[in-house]
């Protein structure tokens, strides 16, 4: 990496350490109840989660029973909060094993209960059970299909929420009469509770006709049961008359502007000036891509809306319709885009990652680009266009050596990317 590629990765690191469950969580932890308290969790910050309760409960242990699903490789060191590891982005038969798990932990609950719930991005697959009728492999195939769809996270969920036995506040429901209190790290443009993780802890005023219109805009499919269940509305989400309503307490302790406000303030201390673009941008990759470039060459070509040096910062979760052979991968195909888009017209150093340290199926975190990655990559022959066409943008930027590995970083705060002007 040169230096202007080092500042960015140093804004992604930025973003990730203030996402940390041990920084955001323990101000927000409920004092003991006289009862038992049940920990559960799911999601890509679980394990980190998990490690920050137990650094600062109160409470006695001899009264704490716990689950928390994390993805496979991801789990740390824990001596009283029990974790599993769990398949992710398609659930597995542990992910079905930790729902039921889930579910029998809060059945006999009391009044003098508290149930911690600490969740974060990825636990719709991490802690997954079909609706009754539907199999694993239906749900497994489901979810392939709307995640290689286009669709948004939010439309994505919204259909999770309503073909499951524990999501859409049905694990909330099953923890009836306790107090529930949710710990949420937002993985979500906009930090809607009821879409991190499909919210298996709040209510959803979502409805089964919506699911249907979701399937039915993206030319989804539906297995005959389940099709009759959402027309029928058997398979409706926990809403807020529900009794457990009054009894949930949620509190956002990160999202995706408190990281991303952390990396503008590293580029600030580098005397950079950071135009933050916001962290709710959606839609496809490539067209974000486009967007973006106009945007960077209106800087360097007219000193708008920033002069250079500037930095582009944004965040938010863009989408792949995978039509190719490819792996898909969201900020990669935005800086393959945003590669096709500038060429060599204008100098951008760029860098799009996830904040977990997984971008689409391979264990890549994202990538980025130089001035010098359009020359390089017409050196070894590579056609920019042909691997954008295939949604193969990672096999490219493996290609050219520029690909970003950070391992898990056991938080999940969404999309970063930052462009730099020259």
């Amino acid at each position: 990496m040169n230096n202007t590629t080092r500042l960015l990765y140093d804004g992604l690191q930025a973003a990730i350490q203030a996402a940390q469950a041990k920084f955001c969580l323990p101000n927000y932890l409920p004092e003991p109840p006289s009862g038992r308290t049940v920990v559960i969790g799911m999601g890509k910050a679980g394990a980190a989660m998990a490690q920050a309760f137990e650094a600062h409960w109160t409470g006695s242990w001899d009264r704490v029973q716990s689950l928390v699903a994390v993805p496979y490789h991801s789990v740390l060191p824990t001596q009283h909060i029990h974790l599993v590891e769990c398949a992710h982005p398609i659930p597995d038969t542990a992910s079905e094993n930790a729902a039921k798990q889930m579910l029998a932990l809060v059945s006999d609950l009391t009044e003098q209960d508290l149930v911690v719930c600490l969740i974060s991005g990825g636990g719709s697959a991490l802690v997954s059970l079909a609706a009754p009728g539907l199999s694993l492999a239906d749900k497994q195939a489901l979810n392939n299909a709307l995640i290689r769809s286009g669709a948004s996270i939010q439309e994505i969920n919204l259909v999770r929420r309503h073909l499951s036995a524990i999501k859409g506040g049905r694990l909330a429901a099953a923890c009836a009469p306790a107090r529930v209190v949710n710990l949420l790290i937002s993985d979500v443009p906009g930090d809607d509770p009821t879409c991190i993780a499909s919210g298996p802890t709040v209510m959803d005023p979502s409805t089964c006709a919506q699911a249907l219109e979701v399937l039915a805009h993206y030319g989804i499919d539906l297995p005959p049961l389940a099709k009759s269940s959402l027309q029928n509305a058997a398979w409706e989400s926990v809403k807020a008359d529900h009794p457990i309503a009054k009894k949930i307490q949620t509190h956002l302790i990160a999202t995706p502007h408190h990281a991303l406000s952390a990396a503008r303030q590293r580029f600030s201390q580098a005397g950079i000036p950071t135009l933050y673009l916001g962290d709710t941008i959606e839609g496809e990759a490539k067209e974000v891509a486009k967007v973006m470039a106009g945007m960077a060459q209106s800087c360097s070509r007219h000193a708008q809306p920033y002069t250079p040096p500037c930095i582009l910062l944004s965040g938010g979760e863009t989408s792949v319709t995978v039509k190719g052979q490819g792996q898909g991968g969201r900020n990669a195909e935005f800086l393959l885009a945003l590669l096709i888009a500038v060429k060599d017209q204008f100098a951008i150093t760029a860098l799009a990652a996830d904040t977990d340290g997984t971008d689409g199926a391979l264990p890549l975190a994202g990538a980025f680009i130089t001035p010098d990655t359009w020359p390089k990559a017409l050196a070894l022959g590579l056609d920019p266009l042909d691997y954008l066409h295939r949604n193969d943008a990672h096999t490219f930027f493996q290609r050219i050596d520029q690909s970003i590995t950070t391992g898990p970083t056991h938080t999940n705060v969404n999309d970063f990317r930052a462009i730099f002007i020259e």
